[in-house]
């Protein structure tokens, strides 16, 4: 990803750059994730589990000739549901496998969305998951709405005086002016203007369209060129040694401008 500015257009077009965001308070309306009662909860988790059973019953009865990409799927859904039911060992060993798959496979949407289940499952490599999902998320046109979920787990992972939670935000602004138009740019661009926002807000307690366009300019988050090359330190520091990629190989595939 990012590892100089003439392949970073390929992938990213720098030159429909649209970095002057407006600052936009938006009432925060959180998900409502629990139950009404002790007893939806329980039917709640009984159907998570019967869920669980069928698409466990499904893999096992894959023919040995099934498209790779399938069982990985399938994997990658029962990865999910795990994680539902706070199975995170279990989670991230079904991801894991799917991941491979979808890396050998050079299906790239698939291997993030392993990623993210395998980041989900709260376990001791969770982290370079997340690294490597954004990596491969913001290196290779996927679905603009997954890469920005990625990023999010980014702010969502460091502390509030992080600049790289500033990065993250930028990133996913950036990733959806370029990747996005019309009715999903807008709605997209309704999200991430304001996770740009909060994220200022926890940064430097930015309260007002002035302190927000001085901080947006002393952190160079108005300069591709700048912040990019920011993210992949970020990518570094959460993946370190634990690579599952081969991103020299990965790279020496992309096209030149």
């Amino acid at each position: 990803m990012l590892q100089n500015h003439k392949k970073e257009s390929l992938l990213i077009d720098t030159n429909r750059q649209n970095t002057n965001i407006a600052m936009k308070y938006l009432k925060d309306d959180p998900s409502i994730m629990n139950a009404d009662s002790a007893d939806d909860a329980d039917v709640s988790v009984v159907k998570i589990r019967q869920q669980l059973a069928a698409a466990q019953q499904e893999l096992s009865n894959l023919p040995d000739d099934v498209a790779f990409d399938i069982r990985a799927e399938l994997q990658t859904s029962i990865g999910g549901t795990l994680v539902d039911l706070q199975r995170g060992e279990e989670a991230f060993e079904y991801a894991r496998q799917a991941f491979d798959c979808f890396r050998d496979l050079q299906a790239w949407e698939g291997a993030v969305k392993a990623c993210n289940v395998m980041f989900m499952a709260d376990q001791s490599q969770s982290l370079a998951a997340l690294g490597q999902g954004v990596w491969l998320s913001v290196t290779f046109p996927i679905d603009p709405e997954l890469t920005v979920l990625m990023l999010n787990h980014i702010v969502d992972e460091t502390p509030d005086d992080s600049d790289g939670a500033a990065v993250a935000a930028v990133v996913a602004k950036y990733i959806i002016d370029v990747r996005t138009d019309g009715k999903q740019h807008e709605d997209v661009s309704f999200y991430v203007n304001n996770l740009v926002a909060a994220v200022a807000r926890r940064h430097s307690n930015v309260e007002n369209q002035q302190q927000f366009d001085y901080w947006f300019e002393k952190l160079e988050l108005n300069h591709p060129p700048l912040f990019l090359p920011r993210l992949r330190n970020v990518i570094d520091v959460l993946v370190q040694e634990d690579w599952w990629l081969d991103r020299d190989a990965i790279w020496a595939s992309l096209p030149d401008q």
